[in-house]
């Protein structure tokens, strides 16, 4: 382990401070929210900038300029399709240096030196980014499908910002992991006589979390386009209905919920220690819990009859 090494597990690299930050944001808007909208001056660009599908019908009337921005929501297949065919690349130039011992192209070495990655991460196990970059890969692949044969979409709505912050986004997550590989130069650094020497108890029970929390997810984008759907499987509106089963019977949004409980996966698969990835996780969990929020807030307002015991977000807390 280099003598660096411990110095650079606890600094804030640019990669820390930009998920830090962004956590901070999503954390600051979040509790703007909670606060009574009388005690707080109306600003219709931020609401629609915090809004998407749904939750915009709940928002005070758009103005013009902000409709003219709007991008239909069936685009967030497009965000898939970015993760696949970019996490897949990542993963393919992870696999070859892992197993072929063929090193990282030097724009991507260096693009990855730039955000922070450090030489010799002592503590890191290349094993665990190998398997996090493959969950990311397989989560993102699975959304697609969903995207495709799965999800029923209506003519709802995002803003054009958020179609390009999400774009970026699964970029962003997938040079994250990337740089945690502990490197050699443009090597990857393996412990041991081979990669499988490194498997550990946390890689395990973070493979089997995040199979848990994919499958719950799917199923819960399951009941949410079958209700859109009659008996034979056919789409027959594309109108708003009370969602229950699985975690819906807990929760409003038990898919953020899920989608929360991935990336906690990840985190697990990382070792429990990544600083890193632990801001990334921050970051979900108060972005997943602002949509969530505004979810459920539209759901108890075009719903006289739904469930008093539900929360937004956390079963029996929020």
């Amino acid at each position: 382990m280099a003598p660096w090494a411990g110095s650079e597990a606890s600094a804030l690299n640019p990669l820390r401070a930009l998920w830090l930050a962004l956590a901070a944001a999503f954390l600051l808007t979040l509790l703007l929210q909670l606060v009574p909208s009388s005690l707080l001056p109306g600003c219709a660009l931020f609401q629609d900038l915090i809004r998407y599908g749904k939750t915009k019908l709940g928002a005070p009337r758009r103005p013009a300029a902000c409709r003219a921005f709007d991008v239909p929501k069936r685009y967030f297949s497009h965000f898939y399709v970015i993760s696949v065919l970019w996490n897949g690349f990542l993963l393919w130039f992870l696999t070859q240096s892992l197993f072929l011992g063929v090193p990282f192209p030097h724009w991507l070495h260096h693009l990855l030196r730039i955000l922070g990655a450090a030489q010799f991460r002592g503590g890191e196990l290349a094993l665990s980014a190998f398997l996090v970059l493959a969950f990311l890969w397989l989560h993102s692949l699975r959304r697609l499908f969903e995207c495709f044969y799965v999800s029923v979409f209506s003519n709802a709505v995002i803003h054009l910002v958020q179609y390009c912050f999400g774009l970026v986004y699964y970029v962003l997550v997938g040079l994250t992991v990337l740089s945690q590989v502990p490197m050699d130069g443009r090597n990857v650094y393996v412990i041991g006589k081979n990669l499988l020497m490194q498997a550990r108890w946390f890689h395990i029970l973070g493979m089997m979390m995040f199979f848990w929390s994919s499958a719950h997810q799917y199923k819960c984008h399951v009941i949410l386009s079958n209700l859109r759907k009659n008996k034979a499987g056919v789409v027959i509106h594309c109108n708003h209905r009370i969602p229950f089963g699985d975690w819906f019977e807990y929760v409003s949004s038990p898919n953020y919920l899920a989608e929360l409980m991935i990336y906690i996966s990840m985190a697990v698969t990382f070792g429990f220690l990544n600083l890193t990835w632990w801001l990334v996780v921050t970051y979900v969990f108060f972005s997943q819990a602002l949509s969530a929020f505004l979810s459920h807030k539209f759901y108890k307002s075009k719903f006289v009859s739904y469930p008093k015991h539900r929360k937004a977000f956390l079963p029996f807390l929020f």
